[in-house]
């Protein structure tokens, strides 16, 4: 029985340096992604609209946010 065994086998030293690679490439780009959303969205800015009239538990509160653009 270990006459199988091997270092470079994908269960072994190869297999983690594989799983190790794909998971910093995954890592990698969600990273690239999320600040690509992020530069994207770092311009939209709200305006409160009669902030005055916001009560602190109403579905009606998305209401008072309007696109500044």
């Amino acid at each position: 029985m270990n006459e199988n065994r091997s270092v470079w086998a994908l269960n072994g030293l190869t297999g983690g340096l594989i799983a190790t690679a794909l998971l910093l490439s995954i890592l990698a780009v969600l990273t690239f992604y999320a600040i690509g959303v992020q530069s994207a969205n770092s311009e939209n800015y709200y305006k409160i609209v009669d902030e005055k009239s916001i009560k602190m538990f109403s579905t009606e509160n998305a209401k008072h946010l309007v696109d500044a653009k």
